[in-house]
């Protein structure tokens, strides 16, 4: 299994639709990067936001989440509170070949600023929106900007295909639209 360079990711993207809307070089000027990268692509966050809150004091259960346990947000710029989380969505729309796994990883912008990125692996033949989780880890208010860059996707290609795959399986998170929470 190995990393995937640039050029294969525009390949892929451009044949078979592996990201959509594609954009074919690193976005810099004025926004947090975006687009291809040397290894990966930096994916961006859609406008569409669930901010985290403790008003009806809930217990974070992932086998039996409640839904007010977030607050919907929508706008250029979210802020997520001190020591909080909210979810977010890709504006990207992925679909892994069955030869592909990705790992996605939080760009060291917010890192750099208390904010954590946390994503899954996108399993081989998996498709649909992601779903961004984002972690205040300060003691202070922290923006997020919509529609440029979030974290990075870098995409390893195996040998030969897996025996079963995401789609095989019928994940519970395939075809995702928007932002998901956990779901059984």
């Amino acid at each position: 299994m190995g990393l995937k360079p640039d050029h294969w990711i525009k390949k892929m993207a451009q044949e078979h639709g592996m990201i959509e809307p594609f954009v074919d070089q690193q976005v810099r000027e004025g926004a947090i990067s975006y687009g291809v990268s040397s290894y990966g692509y930096d994916l961006r966050v859609a406008d569409d936001f669930k901010i985290f809150t403790n008003v009806h004091s809930a217990i974070v259960d992932p086998k039996n989440f409640a839904s007010d346990s977030f607050v919907d947000f929508k706008g250029d710029v979210c802020i997520i509170p001190p020591n909080s989380f909210a979810l977010a969505r890709s504006v990207e729309y992925f679909r892994i070949p069955r030869t592909v796994l990705t790992v996605c990883l939080g760009k060291s912008t917010y890192a750099r600023c208390g904010l954590i990125v946390n994503v899954t692996p996108f399993e081989p033949e998996w498709e649909g929106y992601v779903t961004l989780e984002i972690s205040n880890t300060t003691p202070l208010p922290a923006k997020v900007y919509a529609n440029e860059g979030l974290a990075q996707v870098l995409f390893f290609e195996a040998d030969e295909p897996c025996e079963q795959s995401y789609a095989d399986k019928k994940g519970k998170y395939q075809g995702q639209t928007g932002v998901t929470p956990p779901r059984m």
